[in-house]
């Protein structure tokens, strides 16, 4: 079973034809609403790709809300976890027609009772935060719980520091990860000193794992017509939890997850894209996808 404790989201998508500079204007040429959130993302990718996936979040009562709870029971995501004596903030995502995004998010309502709640419900098994929480959550987590953060959002190294003090796998944009943590000798150091697996991912790129004591391992990314890449960092997150839970080592793990993410920037949308195991296993076995993955049905943009 895996926990996944963080943010639900009503995405509010913007087509523009460029991202606006400091001080600029854009026209949007199209909004469009949508389910979305870090951990409810991540929650879909790993239960389209097979795993027992629980959601703790907070929402309302209101109807956004409630659909947004029937979406992931659709996906077979049990949802009793999550509150619904809250609200369910929006996130702003400006798209441009080749795939980029920027996002303005609005922060949520789950407090440190709520994780630990949720690290309790998990109990030997797999919980998964997003970066957040940090550091507050540091000091609820059960030492049975197998602990991944999904670290992009984290705003300070004193709060990456604690979450890689208590996590087992750490999933960070590597942008971020320079700011943070520092540059790849220092994440090594750093995955060395903690005992944990440090994955930094870095979109078209691909992504590198730093393992306890071993050289750094690059992970390509596939080739792919992108169309939207929101929400390819968190399907890279579900899917990577998803394969360790399947008991898949590390690097084998981030090696599928890279390709799910990949096959996730086809289709408009953080959750549209997100693919289901025939289309990640289909890519893993012959270098191509299967029906329904989306690849070569590139969706048109304006």
């Amino acid at each position: 079973m895996i926990v996944f404790c963080g943010y639900a989201n009503s995405d509010v998508t913007v087509r523009v034809p460029s991202l606006p500079t400091p001080g600029g204007r854009v026209q949007a040429t199209a909004l469009e609403r949508g389910d979305g959130g870090m951990a409810a993302n991540a929650a879909v990718a790993a239960a389209r790709l097979g795993a027992d996936v629980r959601f703790g979040g907070v929402v309302g009562t209101d109807a956004l809300s409630a659909a947004f709870l029937e979406a992931l029971e659709a996906d077979g995501i049990d949802v009793r976890p999550t509150r619904t004596d809250g609200r369910l903030t929006t996130a702003i995502v400006l798209l441009t027609p080749d795939g980029e995004r920027a996002i303005i998010s609005q922060d949520d309502d789950l407090g440190v009772a709520d994780i630990a709640e949720h690290a309790a419900l998990a109990g030997t098994g797999w919980l998964c935060l997003d970066g957040y929480r940090f550091p507050n959550a540091a000091n609820v987590l059960p030492a049975s719980a197998h602990v991944v953060v999904d670290l992009d959002g984290c705003e300070t190294r004193r709060a990456a520091l604690s979450a890689l003090a208590v996590a087992e796998h750490v999933v960070l944009g590597a942008a971020q990860a320079r700011t943070l943590l520092g540059d790849d000798a220092a994440c090594a150091v750093l995955a060395a000193d903690h005992g944990t697996h440090l994955v930094l991912t870095d979109g078209g790129r691909g992504a590198t794992v730093f393992a306890p004591g071993e050289p750094p391992q690059r992970i390509p990314a596939i080739e792919v017509p992108v169309v939207d890449s929101t929400g390819a960092g968190d399907c890279f997150v579900g899917a990577y939890v998803s394969e360790l839970a399947g008991g898949r080592t590390p690097i084998a793990a981030a090696r599928f997850a890279a390709i799910a993410a990949g096959l996730s920037c086809t289709h408009a949308g953080a959750r549209a894209g997100l693919p289901h195991r025939a289309a990640v296993q289909s890519f893993l076995d012959t270098g191509s996808a299967g029906p329904g993955s989306g690849l070569g049905a590139k969706e048109p943009t304006p």
